[in-house]
């Protein structure tokens, strides 16, 4: 009878790694849902939609965006490490929603095991933009307006945990200076008050506020970047304006729930390879002063290792008295 049982066991089993194999090599037959962790507009958003678009065509499927905003993203990667891991639900994330949140919100529903990472889509580039009437005319006059002013100078950004709130976190820390954030359910939402004069400025990333400050609705005072943005020449690195400590190149990545088939993964990065390799988006990308991975930068274990990397890091920022 034991005999028996066991068979029936094996056999069971049998039939369950055939399903998956057979769902694997089907997959996808129906469309995808990628969440993004923020409001419409932001720069997740964005390049989200772009590398969606071009993925959809290569797995011959739709790609749904979901936004969910709150909790600087964490709402949303709860709801992704939730799904059933059968490559139909997947995310997009950043330093901020994947790495920094966990030092943020320590309790968190998730951890960074929750997920397998698919591949890296753009690396992104900070910038610190202020309102046109800020009585301050870049980067040094900025600095010593907010030290005579400390806790009065506002900047909002996309949320706490966002990779905005990390760009104003690393800027404060790097410039000395004590500034109040404003967090906001998204980048758009912010860029709209700075524009408007509610707040003082944004810490984002160019991929948002390039435009606004290249029509001059906003006085971009630097970027983290290593050297300056095609789409904004006149825009002083961090260096070049004297503080070379600020450093704020972010990555965004896509992420699946833990347990989705090696099979699948391999499927959705080589779409997000085809994607990001297209001329279509690389030319997208260059109007966003964003960029794809490199060749050697398309592995889902290269975001891996950043997802790892930039856990100690942000938790070495945060914790910084």
């Amino acid at each position: 009878m034991i005999a028996a049982l066991a068979t029936s066991i094996v056999a069971a089993l049998s039939l369950l790694v055939g399903a998956d194999r057979a769902g694997a090599q089907n997959y996808p037959n129906h469309p995808i849902t990628m969440i993004v962790p923020f409001a419409a507009g932001g720069t997740s958003d964005v390049i989200a939609r772009v590398v969606a678009e071009q993925m959809a065509v290569t797995l011959k499927q739709p790609i749904v965006i979901e936004n969910i905003a709150g909790a600087g993203g964490s709402t949303a990667l709860s709801r992704a490490a939730q799904a059933a891991a059968d490559g139909y639900t997947i995310a997009i994330g950043n330093a901020g929603t994947s790495a920094a949140a966990y030092t943020i919100y320590p309790k968190l529903t998730f951890t960074p095991d929750s997920f397998v990472a698919i591949g890296m889509v753009a690396k992104t580039f900070g910038i610190v933009a202020l309102r046109k009437d800020f009585p301050a005319a870049n980067l040094q006059d900025f600095i010593a307006y907010a030290k005579a002013h400390p806790g009065k100078v506002n900047l909002g950004h996309a949320g706490v945990g966002s990779s905005n709130y990390l760009i104003c976190k690393s800027f404060e820390q790097a410039a000395g200076i004590t500034i109040t954030l404003v967090g906001y359910r998204g980048a758009a939402p912010a860029l709209t008050d700075a524009i408007g004069g509610q707040i003082d400025g944004v810490c984002d990333a160019a991929a948002s506020v390039s435009p606004a400050i290249a029509d001059k609705l906003l006085n971009g005072i630097v970027t983290g970047s290593t050297r300056r943005l095609a789409t904004l020449p006149d825009l002083p690195t961090s260096a070049e304006a004297g503080l070379p400590e600020f450093e704020a190149q972010g990555w965004n990545g896509l992420f699946a729930p833990k347990g989705t088939s090696p099979e699948i993964i391999a499927r959705l990065n080589a779409a997000v390879k085809t994607a990001v390799d297209s001329d279509a988006v690389k030319a997208r990308f260059k109007t966003l002063s964003s960029v794809a991975p490199e060749a050697d930068e398309h592995g889902p274990e290269v975001l891996q290792a950043l997802v790892t990397r930039d856990v100690a890091k942000y938790k070495k920022l945060l914790e910084a008295k």
